[in-house]
């Protein structure tokens, strides 16, 4: 009678090394993900905190209350409904803006033939090696010439490309097949309305991950507004929790509770797009 390959001590002793392994990796896996939770895990049992003191790292809150969250709403210094409106009209202006230019220009990028197309790209990709720092004098200096500052126009401009979202537009587009564009040219299609109608809905993993990135930089952008927006009126959340962090520093229930308000929307809008967010990642990888 054959004897089966599960018959051999070398396949017990092979499956019992893969299950340790796979064992230890997990359990590896779960205490790092379980340190980098620590801190939301904090900052959400302090803003429920009655009393917190300072300095003191309490995981479990001795009497859960609102009363953070209630506080803020109530104080006049504290304008958090006008703050929270300029990041959410900044965030979804910059997100909208982001994902119909870099669409644009990634499709052009990929599918439309053009002289100098290929030196193009790279002087777009050029731009992503220039720090930030170099260029923020030269735009204040632009917008205050403009009367832009303690403005929308101001705070969102300067934000609406992204050399990034175009190089991953491209990647995408350029992994779908060019015969559906000339499927649509031969049925009297011209080239934004192949683009719009073809390509796009196509595209919706990547213009995904592109959305959730945008918001995600637009949301907690710190410097930009700081820079731009020198009234109070303008500032967006993370400005506005730093100007008033002198006056409010030993009230950590009250800075924590701010804190939350400030992580709960990218973090809704990033299990709202998780989906997509990975089939983006993963589709529009790195076809040259």
């Amino acid at each position: 009678m054959a004897r089966s390959s599960y018959d051999y001590p070398g396949y017990e002793r092979a499956g019992a090394r893969y299950w340790t392994k796979t064992t230890l990796l997990y359990a590896g896996l779960g205490l790092g993900a379980l340190w980098m939770t620590l801190p939301f895990w904090w900052t959400f049992t302090t803003s429920l905190s009655a009393n917190p003191t300072a300095g003191a790292v309490s995981f479990l809150p001795a009497e859960v209350t609102l009363q953070n969250f209630t506080t803020l709403w109530e104080r006049d210094d504290i304008m958090l409904v006008r703050w929270f409106a300029n990041s959410v009209v900044v965030a979804v202006a910059v997100t909208a803006f982001n994902v119909t230019f870099d669409s644009l220009a990634g499709y052009a990028l990929a599918k439309v033939d053009f002289w100098g197309r290929e030196k193009l790209f790279l002087v777009f990709m050029s731009t992503m090696m220039i720090p930030a720092m170099v260029t923020l004098i030269p735009v204040y200096i632009i917008l205050v010439e403009l009367g832009w500052t303690n403005t929308y126009q101001g705070l969102i401009v300067p934000l609406i490309a992204n050399p990034f979202g175009i190089f991953l537009l491209r990647q995408h587009f350029r992994s779908l097949p060019s015969a559906l564009g000339d499927a649509a040219k031969i049925d009297g299609c011209n080239e934004f309305q192949t683009f719009y109608k073809v390509y796009l809905p196509l595209a919706k993993p990547a213009l995904a991950t592109l959305a959730i990135f945008t918001f995600m930089g637009a949301w907690k952008n710190f410097q930009w507004p700081l820079i731009i927006a020198s009234n109070q009126d303008m500032y967006t959340l993370p400005v506005a929790l730093f100007a008033v962090r002198n006056q409010y520093f030993a009230e950590w229930g009250l800075m924590m509770a701010a804190a939350l308000i400030i992580v709960a929307p990218v973090v809704i809008a990033f299990l709202a797009a998780q989906n997509y967010f990975i089939r983006g990642m993963s589709l529009s990888g790195m076809k040259g």
